[in-house]
């Protein structure tokens, strides 16, 4: 009885600061178990939530005597500390509280939205990611990542160890995609989601870097690259004349073109686009994909054609008020999982259509992704500056311009060379 007493009085609550509400409790505390060899004790966020606790370090060490000190002392030193304490403490609160809200806490959720992946198991780990990434509203790397899950134990179960990924394991599980008949770009996008979740791993000391599979000498991410098809004018042409009489066929291709004359707006962005993003003539839009990534958000600007204003007023939302959608698939209201799923579904039913031109009119291969393709390579081969290609493709700099044309030009190379044998 004793024992318990000296033990429960050896972690000190920091007074007047604690959150408590639906099952979980947070708060500051001296853990004064064991001293450090500095011989301070360890300030730490201590998390209970439906009676199971863990603690999460604030990287700060106190003596008893300043402990008692630190809330109301007036010395600059621990003045600054308490700051950083608290600093440490809203960070955790504010994660913690948020996924009680949505029903959706974990200790493993928690610890991969405070950066701090601590599942032992890569089923658990996924899990965790994918709640995080559903929570940010990322939901296309979400889909991925459940995808990726999905494989993955499908391949090796629903406890899967962090020590059991080795290199061979990694072969095989290539090996088992590809016997599946998976492209190299699912391996590739597959695999790079288990790498994150190692990288993660790594850094939180789960995993030791002498264990980590991947990288020189080890296991080496498959390149997957994805066709990119990348028209002629000629067959930018063929394509938008085709018509089989039915209108919806039309509407699609229309959809299409509108993507390619818009500096190859991708279609999740362009099924966002509003009335009011319409000013003097050009249509002002930034890319999701960079929004979410770039430090610098770069706004792209493209000139509204009579082609884009024709295929506005043939398909767009008769309403033209500045908030309303100019293709009228979305309403703005959607959550962000009904946006991804309506978007794709777009997607799908443009690239059926385009399967059925390109039949027609012997382009194998059609597919949205095409557009944006092809109004990079169709400017480059009329002789546009690099970098208006560039700043009209949102790019972040020239040599990604440059590489992103580098592997259409190739194609283009090979194309001409093959003329040089073609004796008949």
């Amino acid at each position: 009885m004793e024992e318990k007493e000296e033990k429960k009085q050896s972690i000190w609550a920091y007074p007047g600061l604690r959150y408590s509400k639906d099952k979980l409790s947070i708060l500051i505390i001296l853990d004064a178990r064991r001293a450090k060899k500095s011989s301070l004790f360890p300030v730490k966020i201590q998390v209970v939530y439906n009676r199971t606790q863990q603690y999460y370090p604030t990287g700060k060490d106190l003596s008893i005597e300043d402990w008692s000190n630190l809330p109301d002392t007036n010395s600059k030193k621990l003045i600054s500390v308490r700051n950083e304490i608290k600093n440490t403490y809203d960070k955790v609160e504010a994660a913690a509280s948020t996924l009680v809200s949505d029903d959706a806490f974990s200790f493993d959720a928690l610890n991969v939205r405070l950066g701090k992946c601590t599942s032992d198991t890569l089923n658990t780990a996924f899990a965790a990611k994918i709640d995080a990434l559903k929570n940010d509203g990322a939901i296309g790397n979400m889909l991925n990542y459940q995808s990726a899950m999905r494989s993955v134990e499908g391949f090796a179960g629903s406890r899967i160890n962090f020590g059991d990924i080795t290199v061979g394991w990694l072969e095989q599980y290539e090996k088992h995609l590809l016997g599946e008949g998976k492209s190299y770009v699912t391996v590739s996008m597959y695999i790079r989601c288990i790498r994150a979740i190692m990288n993660d791993a790594i850094r939180t000391g789960i995993v030791k870097p002498s264990r980590y599979p991947f990288g020189k000498g080890r296991y080496k991410v498959p390149k997957g690259e994805g066709r990119k098809l990348a028209l002629t004018i000629q067959q930018i042409k063929a394509v938008i004349s085709y018509t089989d009489g039915l209108e919806t066929t039309e509407r699609y291709r229309d959809l299409w073109f509108f993507s390619y004359m818009c500096n190859g707006i991708n279609f999740g962005d362009m099924l966002q686009l509003k009335y009011r993003d319409i000013e003097n003539g050009e249509i002002y839009f930034y890319r999701a994909k960079t929004m979410q990534t770039a430090k610098s958000k770069k706004e792209i600007c493209a000139t509204v054609t009579p082609e884009m204003q024709s295929i506005i007023d043939r398909w767009g939302n008769q309403d033209k008020k500045p908030d309303n959608i100019i293709f009228p698939y979305l309403t703005g209201n959607e959550s962000p999982i009904r946006k991804k799923m309506i978007i794709h579904d777009v997607i799908k039913r443009t690239n059926k259509r385009l399967k059925k031109i390109g039949a027609a009119v012997g382009i194998a291969g059609l597919t949205t992704y095409a557009a944006r393709h092809s109004y990079a390579t169709v400017l480059k081969r009329s002789g546009a500056n690099i970098a208006f290609i560039s700043e009209s493709l949102g790019h972040s700099d020239l040599k990604t311009t440059e590489n992103y044309l580098a592997s259409f030009e190739k194609e283009e190379r090979k194309k001409n060379a093959a003329l040089l044998t073609k004796f008949e």
